[in-house]
C-alpha cells in the first residue's frame, strides 16, 4: 500500500480520500479548511504554497489535484495553484493525477472521447487545457508522471450548489415542487456519479498504465433532465413534480447579481444540445464500470434526505 496526497476536500476530494483509505492506503487530505472525512490525516494548507505542499508530499506515491475554486475565480486562483502542484510533483517524484473536465473540448458534434480536439470557448476553459498541456509536457520530458481524469457534470452525495443535480434539483423534487432547469430539459446529457470519479482517480493513481494521457470517468448512458427526475422520483417513492426550462433571459438577468449564475452563460451550450461522454476506453483499460443509474440516484436521495432531516 502507498501514501497518497489529495489536495482539495470538496465534492470529489472527500470521496477520493475515502476510496483510497478503504483500499488500505495512507491518505493525507489537504485543504484550506483542513476538513474532510474521518480516518484520513487532514491538513490545513494553501495549494499555492509550494514549499508547504512539497513538504507534505515528500515520500508520497501520488499527488492528486482535486482543487475546485469557484468558476468566477478561475483566472485568478488557478494559475498559482497549478504551478505549485506541478512543481511539487517535479520536486518530489510523486505521480501527478489531475481531476479534469470536458470544457476544453468546446461545443461537441457527437460523443466526446479522450482524443476529441480541443476548442475551448472561454479564457477559463483555455486555462484548464493549458494546465493539462503543461503537465503532459513535463511528463513527456521525463520530469514527472502525469495523467488527467475527466468527467461530465457531477452528482451524488456531497454535490451541492455546483451540481445541476444538486441543491437546485433534489430538494425540490423531494418536496414535490416543479424543478426549474437552466437549459433544455429534453436534451440528453451525461451525468457522472461522484463516487465513480473517485474510483477512476484512485485507479489512475495506484497503477502504472494511466500515465501520459487523459481518461474519461466511467459514466452511465446519457439521460435528459426530465428522465433523471422521473427515475429519481421512482427510486424516492414520490410523485414526479416535473422539470421546466428556466427562461434564458432570467438566467442572464440573475447572472448580473450572482457570480455563480453568471457563469452559466459560458456553459449554456452543454445544456441546450446533446452533451455526451464516451468512457469506453477507461472501462476497458481499468476494468471499471459506472454505477447503475438507479443505484446512484437512490444513494443521492438517501444522502439528501439525511441532510434535509438534519437541517430540519
Amino acid at each position: 500500500m502507498g501514501k497518497h496526497i489529495v489536495v482539495g476536500a470538496g465534492q470529489v476530494g472527500a470521496h477520493l480520500a475515502r476510496t483510497l483509505l478503504e483500499q488500505g492506503h495512507e491518505v493525507v487530505l489537504v485543504s484550506r479548511s483542513g476538513s474532510g472525512p474521518d480516518g484520513v490525516e487532514r491538513v490545513a494548507a494553501d495549494a499555492a504554497d509550494t514549499e508547504r505542499l512539497t513538504a507534505l508530499t515528500r515520500g508520497a506515491d501520488t499527488l492528486y489535484n482535486c482543487v475546485n475554486p469557484r468558476y468566477h475565480r478561475w483566472l485568478e486562483d488557478w494559475p498559482p495553484m497549478a504551478e505549485s502542484l506541478l512543481a511539487t510533483a517535479q520536486d518530489t517524484g510523486a505521480g501527478y493525477v489531475i481531476l479534469g473536465n470536458l470544457y476544453g473540448y468546446g461545443v461537441p458534434e457527437g460523443p466526446m472521447r479522450e482524443d476529441h480536439p480541443y476548442a475551448p470557448t472561454t479564457a477559463k476553459f483555455e486555462l484548464r487545457v493549458r494546465m493539462w498541456r503543461d503537465a503532459l509536457a513535463a511528463h513527456e520530458a521525463g520530469r514527472i508522471r502525469a495523467t488527467e481524469v475527466r468527467g461530465s457534470d457531477y452528482f451524488g452525495p456531497g454535490c451541492l450548489d455546483q451540481s445541476h443535480l444538486g441543491e437546485r434539483f433534489v430538494p425540490k423534487l423531494l418536496a414535490g415542487k416543479r424543478i426549474q432547469y437552466a437549459g433544455d430539459p429534453g436534451q440528453p446529457h451525461s451525468w457522472t456519479y461522484a463516487p465513480d470519479v473517485a474510483r477512476a482517480l484512485a485507479a489512475a493513481g495506484t497503477g502504472d498504465q494511466a500515465w501520459g494521457r487523459a481518461w474519461h470517468v466511467p459514466t452511465a448512458p446519457a439521460l435528459t433532465a426530465r428522465e433523471v427526475a422521473e427515475r429519481m422520483s421512482a427510486v424516492a417513492g414520490v410523485r414526479n413534480p416535473g422539470v421546466t426550462a428556466l427562461p434564458h433571459w432570467l438566467i442572464r438577468a440573475l447572472g448580473t447579481v450572482s457570480p455563480m449564475l453568471g457563469e452559466l452563460e459560458a456553459v449554456r451550450y452543454q445544456f441546450v444540445r446533446p452533451f455526451i461522454i464516451d468512457s469506453t476506453a477507461t472501462e476497458a483499460a481499468f476494468g471499471l464500470a459506472p454505477t447503475p443509474m438507479d443505484e446512484a440516484l437512490a444513494a443521492t436521495v438517501a444522502w439528501w434526505r439525511d441532510r434535509l432531516g438534519a437541517a430540519a
